[in-house]
């Protein structure tokens, strides 16, 4: 099966003896398994007789850096069985599911690294946690009528809804690096099992129309009762957001809860009208682990993002400075570090940033570097944001 760059999808196997107690280890990569509506490939680890050592899952998605979006793939589900544990067996996993995913995309990336370990393969940190916390009590006094009566026009979603919801998703975060493009067929919804409730969603709709949608993060038997959380909140308008935060706000009354967290950025729709209720805004800076990203082919990634990076610099017809600067960073004369650019490229630093960390831009670079990486939460360039929904 081809994936579109001339490269055909095929079960990969390996061996290489390697010093381990005099254990050969051999490598299988097996493609295109379907899980929760994501590609996903399954590298693994094991032993001349076939014993599991080690696995991970590479999983297919298409990532947003802006208004441009790229192939990619995420390292997710890494795993070493207890009695192979400490004797470098991760590492030679990663190396090689690396060198595969580098024939096929630009970008890497880890919804949930651990602390110290995966920047010994190229990965860092290049998004932030954040989320809204908003008062109960806010919300009635900005949108209730004090009768405690239900939100108009809210109600609870079928499967029918899954289509407008990817709809929605994708227009309010068109230019929203880190997010994913959803596809047609995606269901990350979390599934109801017999301990867990699953993932409970609201709709608003307007003449037959879906034009808003809440997904609230289930509670598991025997959970805390003293918390509510929204993993994501998307309306295609302001009144559809009122609503959808007042129908949280009616639950909340019903348990008894003074606030509820929302799981979206802060210069979204949905976090400008949580701020003129008047919201707190908590964010949190990994200095390790937590969601990482890797650059796999910088040459291809920058040529793949050249509009995106026009768009930034408002440059429709690039003269010969705009090019020779294009060509350094391309090649790495400029910002040689793929650690910097990454977090450069994804908004999650601004070229200020980089100059505070030790970078180095020449003079004749700079106001264009300037325009490139104005960080996000800027004009140009919406705060990056990694929605639970699409991690893996």
């Amino acid at each position: 099966m081809s994936d579109g760059r001339g490269r055909r999808d095929r079960v990969i196997e390996g061996w290489g003896f390697v010093s381990d107690q005099g254990a050969g280890v051999g490598y299988t990569e097996v493609p295109d398994q379907e899980v929760r509506s994501l590609r996903v490939r399954h590298c693994r680890l094991h032993t001349a007789a076939g014993e599991p050592v080690a696995e991970l899952e590479a999983v297919s998605f298409r990532m947003r850096f802006g208004a441009v979006d790229v192939a990619a793939e995420g390292i997710g589900g890494v795993e070493t069985r207890p009695a192979f544990r400490r004797r470098g067996h991760m590492g030679r996993l990663m190396r090689r599911a690396l060198a595969g995913m580098a024939q096929r995309v630009d970008v890497a990336f880890v919804s949930d690294g651990i602390e110290g370990v995966y920047e010994r393969f190229g990965f860092v940190g290049a998004v932030a946690e954040g989320h809204l916390v908003v008062p109960v009590r806010n919300v009635e006094g900005a949108v209730g009528d004090g009768s405690g009566a239900a939100a108009p026009g809210v109600h609870g979603s079928s499967a029918e809804d899954l289509p407008a919801m990817v709809r929605l998703f994708n227009a309010a975060h068109a230019q929203r690096p880190w997010t994913h493009v959803r596809h047609e067929g995606w269901k990350r919804l979390v599934p109801q099992t017999t301990w867990k409730p699953g993932s409970r969603t609201l709709v608003v709709r307007s003449g037959g129309a879906t034009v808003g949608y809440a997904v609230l993060e289930g509670r598991a038997f025997g959970d805390p009762l003293g918390t509510l959380t929204v993993e994501e909140l998307v309306a295609e308008d302001a009144d559809a957001t009122r609503r959808l935060l007042l129908a949280v706000a009616r639950l909340c009354w019903e348990r008894r809860l003074g606030q509820f967290t929302v799981r979206e950025p802060a210069d979204g729709l949905t976090g400008r009208i949580a701020r003129h209720m008047g919201c707190t805004y908590q964010q949190g800076f990994a200095a390790s682990g937590g969601m990482m990203a890797a650059v796999l082919n910088r040459s291809s990634l920058v040529r793949s993002l050249e509009q995106e990076l026009r768009r930034r610099a408002g440059v429709r017809r690039p003269d010969k400075a705009y090019l020779q600067a294009f060509d350094a960073l391309r090649t790495g004369g400029l910002l040689a570090d793929d650690r910097v650019l990454i977090r450069l490229l994804l908004g999650h630093w601004s070229v200020e940033e980089a100059y505070v960390h030790g970078s180095v831009v020449a003079d004749r670079y700079r106001d264009l570097c300037t325009a490139w990486f104005p960080g996000g939460g800027t004009p140009s360039l919406p705060t990056p944001y990694a929605h639970r929904l699409d991690r893996f």
